[in-house]
Parts: C-alpha cells; sequence; structure tokens
C-alpha cells in the first residue's frame, strides 16, 4: 500500500508538469508566454485564445490534480482492502499526492520549473479528497464565483477561495461529529500550507490589486 502511495507522488508530479495551456496555445500557433501576463494557466489562455479554450485549459488543469490523487487512494485502498478512517500517516501520504501534483504545475519539469499558480490543479486535488476536501472545496468554488461576478477579478476570486477552504474545513470539522480533529489534524495543516502556496503565486496580482492596474475580466 505504501508503495502505491510512493509512486502516486512520483506520478502525480509527472502529471502536474504537464503543461496543458502551453500545449493548446501551441497548437494555435501562440507562444502563451508572450501574451498577457505570460502564465501558463486557463486566465491566459483565455486572452490568447477565448474563453472556451480556457474552459478546456482549466478542466484539464483541474484533472491533473484530480486524478492522481483520487486514483491513488482507490488503488491503494483496493490493495489493502481497508475500509473506514485512515491513519494520520495515510492521510499525510495521500496529501502529499495531492501536494506532488500542485507542485508540477507550479514548477513543472518539462519546461524548466515555470509553470503557472496552481489554483485549479489545487481545485482538481481537492476534489479527490473525499469527502474531506470534496465539500470544501465545492463550497470555495461558489466563494470563487461570487467574487468573479461582483468585482470581475480572476485573482482576487482565487485568493479569496484559497483563504476561505481552512475555514470552511475547521467549521465542518467542528460541526460534524464523526470527523475528530485528533484524526484529521494532518488535513488541516495541508488545508493551509496549500492556500499558502497558491496566495503566494499570486503576489504580483496583489501588487496590481493594490495599486488598481490589475486586469479585470473583459478588459481588452
Amino acid at each position: 500500500m505504501y508503495a502505491v502511495f510512493v509512486g502516486g507522488i512520483v506520478a502525480a508530479y509527472l502529471i502536474g508538469s504537464i503543461p496543458f495551456g502551453l500545449i493548446i496555445a501551441r497548437a494555435h500557433g501562440i507562444d502563451l508566454r508572450a501574451v498577457g501576463s505570460g502564465n501558463i494557466g486557463a486566465t491566459n489562455v483565455s486572452r490568447a485564445l477565448g474563453r472556451k479554450w480556457a474552459y478546456v485549459c482549466f478542466l484539464l488543469d483541474v484533472l491533473k490534480g484530480f486524478i492522481p490523487t483520487l486514483g491513488t487512494m482507490l488503488l491503494a485502498s483496493s490493495i489493502a482492502g481497508q475500509k473506514g478512517i485512515l491513519t494520520a500517516v495515510e492521510l499525510w501520504l495521500w496529501l502529499l499526492v495531492g501536494c506532488s501534483a500542485i507542485v508540477g504545475h507550479i514548477l513543472p519539469l518539462y519546461v524548466g520549473f515555470k509553470g503557472g499558480k496552481g489554483v485549479a490543479t489545487s481545485f482538481g486535488v481537492a476534489l479527490g479528497i473525499w469527502p474531506y476536501f470534496t465539500i470544501c472545496a465545492v463550497l470555495a468554488l461558489i466563494v470563487w464565483l461570487v467574487v468573479v461576478r461582483i468585482w470581475r477579478y480572476v485573482s482576487l476570486a482565487s485568493i479569496s477561495a484559497a483563504i476561505t477552504f481552512p475555514v470552511i474545513l475547521t467549521a465542518l470539522i467542528a460541526g460534524f461529529d464523526k470527523w475528530d480533529f485528533s484524526g484529521l489534524w494532518p488535513l488541516l495543516v495541508a488545508s493551509t500550507v496549500i492556500p499558502i502556496m497558491v496566495i503566494a503565486r499570486h503576489r504580483e496580482n496583489i501588487k496590481r490589486l493594490l495599486a488598481g492596474t490589475e486586469s479585470r475580466i473583459g478588459d481588452k
């Protein structure tokens, strides 16, 4: 079972490193790094190719977090024949698989370790850690949609969702009798560390938001 997790960590990084935004843009004869912010994520794909291809890029970036995270746990559980509550060690290994996919997106092996901001891939990882992070991810997505709808800043929406995520998880653990802090504390640690990684990747956006120069959805 532990060998499956180790293999999953490696596979997650390699899958997470696939630069779908660059691949989509290059298929259309565009160097995405020379467009807009130069980022390889869905937001910059939208600037270069429009919303349709941005949605495709977003979905693929979500899947490269979701598939290795959920797939590794399903495989490990089937081999061990295990059901029920996971041990702290197993939770940490599961989380490392997800973090490896996010790191792969942020520091991709295939394109000189210069990747995206990890929002879509983090969302995919959260969806894959069922049920603990999945519920939080759905609620954080609602926060993201509300912020985008009101202020039209993708970066502000991503930062808001990242900040909201650990707050939601803490509330759920406190509210559900079967969710015990003593057994789920690794998830709380990860729910704080991963948003910090995402927010750190938005430091330039934060500067532009404070300066009032950040681009909104719909801006040329």
